[in-house]
């Protein structure tokens, strides 16, 4: 059977993705750092709850720390890797940018290292819709430049992207880049937007809405998300024989088995509407207090999933009252309300 070895496994994404793997019979191998960027007790009732499925094994540390992940990866040798691991969050990037360097290129380029040493069939890394900075074509397709970060989280997730290429070329390593576009769902992240929302329409407390609402983003379901990385798994991409033998729209390197693939829902949802579908799963109406725009944000992001669908089949498909409402159900269960 399969083996994959997740990084990140008690984050948000890795959980739902190692529940779904699980489910379909790989064996799974957790790693997980349980920083306190957010709420450890979220992250260490994940875990308890994937301890319980058969098959599942894990290793709490950094990726940072020395030998900690060859020690992981020799003694569980995967097949593949699927690294999720990041410093996340825009905002607390320009607060404390170096701890996006030490975990998002240090940590990334300790993963990599992994991979090429145990071959693995696939290297599967997480990079993310910000990659895309300054570029106002929307939808963003993953053909486009992607050269003008707006922040140092951009920036190291797209440092990811390079390092990746560079070792897909040197060792013949297959590796796909995901990008994702604002994942949300239970047991997410308690520093994203949406569930900060929900704690605070709750609490009766006020909601700090940016650029005045004047915002779009493509939210993307978990399920949906890890469902598209699932099958991602199945397709490492292969050096082609001469840049005529790229498909148009594909983003596959010329001179290496590397590929980056957005993973979103494909429809722009102003931020209003989202507040909108927040309170009406609720039942109750926000304070809204207006902001402006946060450095490093971008009015808009949208993803052009043509290509996963044309890998895979697959297109993410749930609609944003469906997903808000289970979230909703979700919280109120987690936190007995």
């Amino acid at each position: 059977m399969t083996k994959v070895l997740i990084t990140g496994s008690a984050g948000f994404i890795g959980f739902h993705l190692a529940q779904l793997l699980l489910a379909e019979g790989f064996h799974v191998h957790g790693y997980d750092g349980m920083t306190d960027y957010y709420d450890v007790a979220l992250k260490r009732r994940r875990h308890q709850i994937l301890l319980q499925t058969a098959h599942f094994g894990a290793t709490e540390a950094l990726l940072e720390d020395p030998g900690c992940f060859d020690a992981a990866a020799d003694a569980f040798e995967p097949d593949v890797i699927v690294h999720l691991a990041a410093q996340a969050g825009v905002r607390y990037s320009l607060d404390n940018p170096r701890a996006y360097v030490d975990t998002n290129v240090t940590g990334t380029f300790t993963v990599m290292e992994a991979a090429r040493r145990h071959q693995v069939r696939h290297l599967l890394m997480a990079s993310t819709s910000s990659v895309y900075g300054a570029n106002t074509a929307l939808p963003y397709a993953e053909t486009h430049k992607a050269d003008l970060p707006m922040t140092i989280y951009a920036a190291t997730k797209k440092a990811g992207e390079a390092m990746g290429h560079a070792y897909a070329h040197l060792h013949d390593l297959p590796t796909t880049m995901f990008r994702f576009f604002t994942v949300y769902g239970p047991w997410g992240r308690p520093d994203m937007a949406y569930f900060k929302f929900v704690s605070a329409i709750l609490e009766n407390r006020p909601i700090d809405i940016y650029n005045h609402g004047d915002m779009y983003r493509d939210f993307t379901y978990v399920t949906d998300l890890v469902r598209g990385i699932r099958l991602l798994i199945d397709v490492p991409p292969a050096r082609p024989a001469s840049p005529d033998d790229i498909a148009a729209g594909d983003s596959l390197s010329p001179v290496a088995p590397w590929r980056v693939v957005n993973i979103g829902n494909s429809d722009k949802v102003r931020l209003l509407d989202f507040v909108d579908a927040i309170e009406e799963a609720l039942g109750r109406t926000a304070i809204r207090n207006m902001m402006p725009m946060q450095p490093g944000d971008v009015p808009a992001t949208w993803a052009d999933a043509t290509l996963l669908h044309s890998l895979t089949g697959y297109r993410p498909q749930t609609d944003l009252r469906s997903g808000i409402a289970a979230f909703v159900s979700w919280y109120r269960a987690y936190y007995a309300l």
